[in-house]
């Protein structure tokens, strides 16, 4: 890990705008995935594949008792010999249904086929969640406001995109009583300089 992201989770810990956002975003998130029961999809774009934010949302699924969170992966491509928890195919976002949530995450324009098929997720039902790289244009306005949630992280936040998955996923694991909770997410946060160069978890 290189020292500009220890500094900057040096910051978040300390207590910065990010801190609250993605704990709001994340608790959201947690909420609406707990309430509904449907259980959680998770897509990128066509270049972004979020695998990493879903091996840690898995991983936190384990550690907080929260297996709600554990995601189903969409991919835009599904390569020969995918293992089955890997060949989850973007005609799942067709299927998705009153109960569901979907996280749609996006280092840039999602793209007019991916807005679609969120688009068709929220008609039937799904509850809509997106994090973002701030792209500006129709198409990143456009996912916005399909979603019930969203957290941008433009280029002039303090925070990348990838760090601020993590943080997302760390505020998703919290439960227990609001001074536990704190604990909890502190401690996460601290093992993040190990994570964010570690290899993702062996089920991915």
């Amino acid at each position: 890990m290189d020292a500009v992201r220890v500094a900057l989770l040096r910051e978040v810990l300390a207590g910065t705008d990010w801190l609250q956002s993605t704990r709001r975003f994340a608790g959201s998130l947690r909420s609406s995935v707990g309430a509904h029961g449907g259980g959680l999809l998770l897509v990128g774009t066509a270049a972004y594949e979020p695998w990493h934010l879903a091996a840690h949302l898995d991983e936190e699924a384990a550690w907080s008792g929260l297996p709600e969170l554990s995601p189903t992966l969409i991919r835009h491509q599904v390569p020969a010999g995918a293992p089955a928890h890997l060949s989850v195919g973007l005609g799942r976002l067709e299927a998705a249904r009153r109960g569901e949530t979907l996280l749609v995450v996006a280092d840039d324009l999602p793209g007019e086929g991916l807005l679609e098929r969120v688009h068709d997720a929220r008609r039937g039902g799904a509850t809509i969640f997106a994090l973002d790289g701030g792209a500006d244009g129709g198409a990143g306005s456009e996912m916005r406001s399909l979603a019930h949630d969203a957290l941008s992280v433009p280029s002039s936040a303090e925070l990348d995109l990838d760090t601020v998955q993590h943080l997302v996923s760390a505020a998703a694991g919290e439960n227990g009583l609001p001074a536990q909770r704190g604990r909890r997410f502190r401690d996460r946060l601290s093992r993040l300089a190990d994570q964010l160069t570690a290899p993702p978890p062996n089920r991915w």
